[in-house]
């Protein structure tokens, strides 16, 4: 079987691209050196070898290109005759012929600058003969540069082609446009064609498969054809001729028995009649589409008449010579292909007409003849008058007519979907999955799943009598409520006994204290917030009325003093006036502070007053304690090591420094010592 792949062949570049192609690679692939002091036989072979190169190039190049696109004369006469529809075979030769001389032109080129470069005499001489036989073959390239961009075309187009196998099962579908054809391919296969409510949509062949009785079937949707002579007719109808007159196949005539397609009953039937020289030896089905809208019973007598005519003419092409079909209700076919109704039916018949004419055609060959005469089929004959009927055992036949009983007597499986239509159809019956629950008691499988909470069951948790239990207390509630006349009921004690009585006493007691250590711990100055100046208008807070107090009960009021003006708040941060000369606040330095605080204290005076020293723990850090920071800081200080050493700014700093800078690394070396470099 021929396979015709033409996305295969390659590529045609333009003229000036085909030059480039070639001289860059001689340039590439040849030495590039010479010189005058070589003899004059290395000079002539250098030169001779470029011009021996680029002509092999040229000529392997355009050798390609002839032989990769094929031959009208030798292919199958389908692609013959669609070549010649669409591309004019006549321009098809006569380019590809112009290839062909121009690769035979540059061979002759070649031959005779080789032959005046044997007897070259100077470096120049042989120079000016390479320059010379390179531009000639340059422009013999130039002069087919029309060919070779027509061939490109040619190319582009062949390679959308479809690949269409002329020898295998073929269904050809023809007819009128807009009669149904690309909407019938598309149900049938997984082709999508293109389908709109106007003639002409289809405007090549397009090819989908389809399967039946494990058979691989091409479909073919063919273009719409006019009834017009045969001259008349257009490039896209005459894709439809050449595939009609080429291609052993199941032809199916679409006819539009509703007329919706903008064409009669009757100019369908006149291009049936005028085509059907087409449809000889090939089996017919005339396809009457588009039965919702018009069935086939409803038409007029006339176009009754006219149908039949042509059914007629379809039950001659038949399997072998003008022979009467089997079966006549196989030739003249309804369906429609918005309902899908005989769609398959359409199929199948197509499908059997052209399996039983293909086996009939292998039967009349003489290779099926020749594997006949190596096979005897030997038929038994009786030897005398007794009957012989075959001997089945009783067991087995019981066997048999046992399960030919339970299988009358099994009821039938309903699936999901029987169920579902008989409870309402989708969106109303929602399958229940607990059927499928393999459980040691059937009865289990609608019992309600228990919901676990913490390891404990839910359903342990609930009493199914709270309803009612609430009801009975609450009205209990509203008894109580009802007997008690008010609302503030105070224990008077009258009631108790002695003991109960002292004990209600120390209980009121207890309360009593607890109410007063609270109204204490609210009323002391940590937990009293601090008032603003301008709210205390009064001037009730004032360090002299703090001097007098503390003087009062003997404590030295100075140091409380200095301290509450250093944190009084103001709107600006002005530097302490009475920060010493070591640069220690005075009211800080006393004898209770230790040597190393004042080290540190003294060590930077430009430090703000609100950062801590670097070694003390700052409460929310996440650390343990001083030793522990300590440690973080000095890590710190250790990874950042090699990074300042790389001169590099942080750890997001990715520069990649130049490794040979140019002012070491460029110009002559001098004669001193090369150490620094």
């Amino acid at each position: 079987m021929v396979q015709y792949n033409f996305k295969r062949i390659t590529v045609v570049p333009t003229g000036k691209e085909f030059i480039d192609i070639i001289l860059s690679r001689t340039q590439r692939r040849t030495p590039t050196q010479v010189h005058k002091g070589y003899a004059i036989s290395r000079l002539r072979q250098f030169y001779m070898r470029k011009v021996k190169f680029t002509q092999q190039n040229f000529h392997d190049k355009l050798t390609t290109i002839i032989e990769e696109f094929p031959r009208l004369d030798g292919i199958h006469p389908f692609y013959g005759d669609l070549l010649h529809v669409l591309y004019n075979k006549d321009h098809y030769k006569l380019a590809l012929g112009q290839i062909n001389t121009a690769r035979n032109l540059i061979g002759k080129i070649s031959k005779d600058y080789v032959k005046l470069l044997k007897y070259g005499d100077s470096l120049y001489r042989c120079k000016s003969l390479k320059v010379a036989a390179l531009g000639r073959m340059c422009t013999v390239i130039k002069r087919v540069s029309p060919s070779l961009a027509y061939l490109e075309q040619i190319r582009q187009h062949m390679a959308r082609l479809p690949s269409i196998d002329p020898n295998t099962r073929t269904i050809l579908i023809c007819g009128y446009p807009n009669v149904g054809k690309s909407s019938f391919i598309n149900k049938i296969t997984r082709a999508d064609v293109d389908v709109q409510p106007y003639a002409f949509t289809t405007k090549s062949l397009f090819v989908g498969h389809t399967d039946y009785k494990y058979l691989r079937y091409q479909v073919i949707d063919t273009p719409g054809i006019l009834d017009r002579p045969f001259e008349d007719r257009n490039i896209i109808e005459m894709c439809s001729i050449t595939a009609l007159a080429h291609l052993r196949a199941a032809v199916l005539f679409f006819l539009d028995v509703s007329g919706s397609c903008g064409y009669s009953i009757a100019q369908q039937a006149a291009l049936f009649h005028s085509i059907k020289s087409l449809f000889m030896n090939k089996p017919l089905i005339i396809v009457c589409n588009k039965t919702d809208l018009q069935p086939l019973d409803g038409i007029s007598e006339d176009d009754m008449k006219l149908v039949m005519e042509m059914k007629a003419e379809a039950m001659k092409t038949v399997i072998g010579q003008g022979g009467e079909p089997t079966d006549d209700n196989s030739v003249l076919l309804t369906m429609s292909t918005l309902t899908e109704a005989g769609v398959i039916a359409v199929k199948n018949a197509a499908c059997d007409r052209l399996l039983d004419q293909r086996v009939e055609m292998k039967m009349k060959t003489k290779k099926l003849n020749d594997c006949l005469n190596r096979f005897h089929v030997a038929m038994p004959k009786p030897r005398d008058q007794k009957e012989r009927p075959p001997c089945i055992p009783q067991a087995i036949l019981e066997a048999k007519a046992k399960n030919a009983d339970e299988t009358t007597e099994k009821e039938k499986r309903k699936l999901e979907r029987d169920l579902e239509n008989e409870n309402g159809g989708a969106g109303v019956y929602s399958a229940s999955l607990k059927k499928l629950y393999i459980l040691a008691n059937d009865e289990w499988k609608v019992d309600d799943i228990p919901e676990i909470l913490d390891g404990h069951n839910v359903a342990d948790f609930i009493d199914p009598d709270i309803l009612t239990r609430l009801e009975e207390l609450e009205r209990e509630e509203g008894v109580l409520q009802g007997l008690e006349g008010d609302d503030d009921f105070e224990m008077d004690g009258a009631e108790l006994t002695p003991e109960e009585q002292a004990l209600l006493a120390e209980i009121r007691k207890k309360k009593s204290l607890l109410i007063q250590e609270h109204r204490i711990k609210k009323s002391t100055a940590e937990s009293r917030s601090t008032i603003p100046r301008k709210f205390d208008k009064n001037r009730r807070f004032t360090t002299q009325r703090m001097d007098r107090q503390l003087s009062s009960l003997g404590i030295d009021p100075s140091k409380a003093i200095n301290r509450a003006r250093s944190k009084s708040r103001g709107r600006k941060r002005d530097r302490s006036s009475d920060r010493s000369e070591n640069g220690v606040d005075s009211m800080e330095v006393d004898g209770e502070q230790s040597n190393k605080k004042l080290r540190l204290r003294s060590k930077s005076v430009s430090r703000s007053r609100s950062r801590p020293p670097p070694g003390e723990l700052i409460p929310g850090e996440g650390l343990r304690d001083t030793a522990q920071k300590k440690k973080a800081i000095g890590l710190a200080h250790s990874s950042s090591k090699k990074r300042n050493k790389d001169a590099r700014k942080g750890e997001s700093d990715r520069v990649i420094p130049s490794l040979k800078p140019k002012h070491l690394f460029s110009g002559k070396r001098g004669n001193g010592k090369t150490q620094r470099r």
